[in-house]
């Protein structure tokens, strides 16, 4: 294969005028998403540099292609490229049913040790849209993607495995084993009892989870938001968390975060914490000034949030967040919600990225949606715009604006697939295929 490998050089990436790609074309849709997608990108690059660079894409197989080709849902060459070649993009992946891997999405992140989820969030004009200003809406969220529940530490109720975890945390623990419910016989029978129905299990059924949460999965994590922050000059990083309720993770999780802004980031940020030592010291007033005065510094000022109350506010106050730092589960909630405030997930771009070893795959952040397949008939925008997003980290931008730019332009002009079409007033129809062809002549 003609082209050069990508490589690492004093912790950045060195990226060739020709560089190798893997891709993933996806399930489902993603053949008719990936031939789009393809031809977007190859414009784009050609209009930015006229010739002087080109990808060259190499085909690796995961999902129900690679199992109908060789009998195995995520083959070992398939991780051996990407681990040689460093940066990639899929299309979506179906989940395989009857046990073995969970997810393919998870078993690559976890196997090639992906810890930065990306999920930019951001409005292009004249998109259909749920709510008032989604203008509003421009965040960038960091979420955690090795750890939390999403580690897949879990027992079934009634096997011997989850009974012995029970048994641990009975001998071990057992004021903890006194707060789970029903995890012994008697508790269940005096359930039945009360209610006056007859038990229909004879034995304890509690399904076990674990949510690990780590100092330096949390610690790599939010230093990567916070610099990614400084970098493009943001204004903030919120720290996302439940930390009110489970205070040795999530709230951990926001504590060694400001440990770690504190102590990495010295003369360039500002936190709450900062600001809660100098109220406690000097009073809310001049705790008050300390901030005021960072800020006019042009410091970032990192925060934090509670969960819950974030996903209320991310649709009343959404200027008020820039870059969100958060552990798996709530990334997960928060980029698809921001996602529909912008037009869906149909459009929603995303990455998984090792900043420190410089793997990334770019994907598509929706489903393989399987009884669309071979209609020709997707949005393909979150494939384009996880592309665009790999170009900007190969640091192509001007492909990326190019991208963006014909994009925008194809919305505002009404010129749409049928998810829009079906939500705009004297909107044009088009295919998946022709929807790549508007934004390849809008690219300016």
């Amino acid at each position: 294969m003609i082209g050069t490998r990508i490589t690492m050089q004093n912790g950045r990436l060195s990226v060739p005028d020709d560089p190798i790609l893997p891709f993933i074309e996806g399930d489902g849709t993603g053949p008719d998403i990936w031939r789009a997608s393809v031809r977007v990108f190859d414009a784009a690059v050609q209009r930015a540099y006229g010739g002087k660079k080109k990808v060259v894409w190499k085909e690796v197989l995961a999902g129900e292609k690679a199992f109908n080709q060789t009998g195995n849902w995520l083959p070992d060459e398939t991780l051996d490229v990407f681990k040689e070649y460093l940066v990639g993009i899929k299309g979506p992946l179906t989940t395989p049913v009857g046990g073995g891997i969970r997810s393919l999405n998870v078993a690559l992140r976890q196997i090639l040790d992906l810890y930065v989820c990306l999920r930019p969030v951001r409005y292009f004009q004249g998109t259909p849209s749920p709510v008032k200003r989604p203008e509003l809406v421009d965040m960038v969220i960091f979420r955690e993607n090795t750890e939390d529940i999403y580690a897949g530490i879990e027992y079934a109720g009634g096997t011997p495995e989850s009974q012995k975890v029970l048994d641990f945390l009975a001998k071990e623990f057992p004021k903890d084993f006194s707060k789970i419910r029903f995890g012994t016989k008697e508790k269940n029978e005096a359930f039945w009892k009360m209610v006056g129905a007859p038990s229909v299990i004879n034995e304890v059924m509690v399904g076990i989870g674990i949510k690990p949460v780590s100092w330096s999965g949390s610690i790599r994590l939010i230093h990567s938001a916070i610099s990614y922050a400084l970098q493009h000059k943001r204004k903030n990083v919120t720290l996302v968390h439940k930390g009110n309720i489970m205070k040795f993770t999530e709230g951990a999780f926001r504590d060694w975060g400001y440990a770690m802004a504190e102590e990495y980031f010295p003369g360039k940020i500002y936190t709450w914490n900062m600001w809660e030592k100098t109220k406690k010291a000097k009073g809310e007033d001049a705790a008050n000034a300390e901030q005021k005065a960072a800020l006019a510094e042009g410091k970032l000022l990192v925060k934090d949030a509670i969960a819950d109350i974030t996903l209320q506010q991310v649709l009343t106050r959404p200027d008020e967040f820039d870059v969100i730092a958060t552990l798996n589960l709530n990334g997960d909630y928060l980029s698809d919600a921001l996602a529909a405030q912008v037009g869906g997930i149909g459009i929603a771009p995303g990455a998984n990225i090792n900043y420190i070893t410089g793997h990334a795959i770019f994907e598509a952040t929706h489903g393989t949606a399987p009884k669309y397949a071979n209609q020709d008939k997707v949005n393909p925008g979150s494939v384009i715009l996880s592309g665009a997003m790999m170009f900007e980290h190969l640091g192509w931008n001007e492909v990326a604006d190019l991208i963006h730019k014909g994009i925008e332009k194809a919305i505002a002009t009404k010129r749409v697939t049928y998810d829009f079409h079906r939500l705009m007033e004297g909107a044009t129809l088009l295919k998946c295929s022709e929807f790549g062809d508007e934004i390849i002549r809008n690219m300016q």
